[in-house]
């Protein structure tokens, strides 16, 4: 069908520009698609200097274009440059970087405030917009409150100990009033090295909203968190972030296998959601990053994730040490390393897994203990291509048995006494789980660098 001719205003950057004998054509993108459209110039005079980079602002007629590969293009009439992008030197100002030519990832990192102009970047970003949206829709859609808990706390959620401290104290206690002040407080508070702080005690960065999440699971029934995590691991990995964000769901009356199900669920969605709106950027991730992304992500949405013991699934990584040796020897205590999921969720289910009952001892002081002493309510989900993608528990709602865990790890009873009147008070079965959202962001467009996925990376050594 012919399109109508209708004047229109185009707005965006330019992304390249040919010249012919009588003919300009300009390719602009505003990012809200990863199309650009083209502009033809016909006898319509161009800016000089007009490059890659440049915003424009395009006035014409949109038409059925002559040209393969693209429906419609738009005969312009008139061109104002708004802001220029040189291609040379000039004035003193560099080189617009991002001219037409394949960069590396890694050259784009060191221009995270232009990187967002890439193809790449663009569609990835577009994908996490979307995927955000999604959280919030499955959730509310069935009847969850979204909760902000606090990124300031007192409490280690995880117990790995790979905190940001956050202090107002000088460090080299060079600010006099401030030290006087210190000892002020310090002297109605005790000796506490931390007594003249801000808060009066040692103080952090969040890892996890979920503490803060279960007090108002056990008020509201179903709560979600979606907000900044912070952990100070010195990991200069592709998989490790020191700012990213985390999903985390606690449930009241859930116990493990509701968990299990909503996990599922949600993973489900998010994938479909994308699959359904973001095709266009999925496609070029599975032409142009990962071969057969696609079809991974409709095989996990397609299929019945299977349950497996932590034990079983020890039993068969010991079974296949024999014939193929990992990097890390599985035993019953370990904790699974990422060559032992993909291995499970790759070459032993072919799909994704749920993993549950994993030893006490390598999970974290709230999870509720079986009744075989050793194992607690844990799962991990597994997916292909990356191994884990969420991790969860039914949580401990005995008081006696939550005390008795915390007094074998040592833990301050008196720091986390708001978190056991949730026990003495109306306790109640609840579960939860938590999803790192760049590592689901990661998954879905087939980004091997967690840096990637996120507009303004956070980790050891690099601050923009």
């Amino acid at each position: 069908m012919e399109p109508p001719q209708e004047n229109i205003v185009i707005r965006g950057w330019v992304r390249t520009k040919r010249d012919m004998k009588n003919l300009v054509f300009v390719e602009v993108n505003d990012g809200s698609c990863f199309s650009s459209i083209q502009c033809t110039f016909d006898g319509v005079p161009v800016p000089p200097g007009l490059s890659t980079g440049c915003s424009v602002e395009i006035s014409g007629t949109l038409i059925a274009s002559p040209a393969q590969g693209q429906a419609v293009e738009v005969a312009a009439l008139s061109i104002t440059l708004l802001g220029d992008a040189p291609g040379e030197e000039k004035n003193g100002i560099a080189p617009y970087p991002l001219q037409k030519k394949r960069h590396s990832l890694e050259f784009l990192r060191e221009l995270p405030q232009l990187r967002g102009r890439t193809n790449t970047l663009a569609a990835v970003m577009r994908v996490r917009n979307r995927l955000s949206y999604a959280v919030h829709r499955f959730f509310q859609d069935r009847g969850y409150h979204y909760l902000h808990t606090p990124v300031i706390t007192g409490n280690d959620a995880e117990g790995a100990g790979s905190m940001f401290r956050v202090t107002t104290l000088d460090p080299a206690r060079k600010a006099a009033g401030a030290a006087q002040a210190a000892e002020s407080i310090a002297a109605k508070q005790g000796d506490s090295p931390y007594a003249g702080d801000f808060f009066g005690r040692e103080t952090f960065l969040t890892v996890s909203g979920q503490l803060e999440a279960e007090t108002y699971a056990t008020a509201l029934s179903r709560v979600y968190t979606f907000g900044p995590t912070f952990r100070a691991e010195n990991s200069n990995t592709v998989r490790h972030l020191a700012e990213f964000w985390m999903i985390e769901p606690e449930t009241a009356f859930f116990r493990l296998p509701e968990n299990m199900t909503l996990a599922e669920d949600f993973l489900k969605f998010c994938l479909n959601t994308i699959l359904d709106e973001c095709a266009e950027d999925l496609a070029f991730f599975n032409e142009r990053i990962e071969k057969g992304l696609i079809d991974t992500l409709r095989s996990v949405v397609e299929s019945e994730f299977v349950h497996l013991t932590y034990t079983d699934a020890i039993a068969e990584l010991e079974k296949a040490q024999g014939s193929r040796p990992f990097e890390f020897k599985p035993y019953w205590g370990c904790d699974l390393q990422s060559e032992h999921e993909r291995f499970l969720t790759e070459e032993l289910i072919k799909g994704p897994v749920i993993v549950t009952d994993y030893p006490r001892e390598i999970k974290a002081f709230y999870m509720k203990q079986n009744d075989d002493g050793k194992t607690v309510r844990a799962m991990d989900v597994l997916v292909p291509r990356l191994g884990e993608i969420i991790g969860g528990s039914e949580r401990e709602e005995n008081l006696e048995a939550l005390e008795r865990r915390m007094a074998e790890l040592g833990m301050n009873a008196e720091h986390y006494s708001w978190y056991l009147d949730l026990r003495r008070y109306g306790t109640v079965p609840h579960s939860g789980f938590g999803l790192g959202f760049e590592r689901l962001t990661q998954y879905i467009t087939g980004m091997t660098n967690i840096r990637d996925v996120i507009p303004y990376p956070r980790a050891a050594g690099q601050l923009f």
